[in-house]
């Protein structure tokens, strides 16, 4: 417990670079269980996430590359604390190097989230 990326308030994101241009297929975020927790509590799990891709050659804003949404997920704090979310990836035929992962909320806790784990699945 408290081994984690924590970030200050409900709210964050983090681009991760692939080690491989990847087909992506799923996302998987982990926290630790409510036993584990020293309070008893997971309020600083992560709730909401979007996942997102840059597409680059594509942008509004010559300095901005255009993101694409592969899908908005819910953590669900009182089920398995390693949990899979399937991307929408039959609209993007193409491998991808780097993966945004956005928090939009956590459980409750006003000061910080914290995340445990992220795993990238795809061919």
């Amino acid at each position: 417990p408290g081994n984690c990326w924590a970030f200050k308030g409900q709210q964050g994101q983090v681009v991760i670079r692939l080690p491989a241009r990847v087909h992506l297929t799923a996302i998987t975020v982990q926290h630790i269980t409510k036993e584990a927790s020293p309070s008893r509590t997971i309020i600083s799990a992560p709730k909401d996430i979007a996942v997102f891709v840059s597409l680059p050659g594509i942008s509004v804003d010559a300095d901005r590359e255009e993101e694409t949404l592969l899908g908005m997920f819910t953590y669900n704090a009182e089920k398995d604390p390693i949990q899979t979310f399937p991307l929408k990836n039959m609209l993007l035929p193409r491998a991808f190097s780097h993966v945004k992962l956005l928090v939009k909320s956590n459980w409750g806790n006003p000061w910080y989230t914290c995340i445990y784990r992220v795993q990238v699945h795809g061919k």
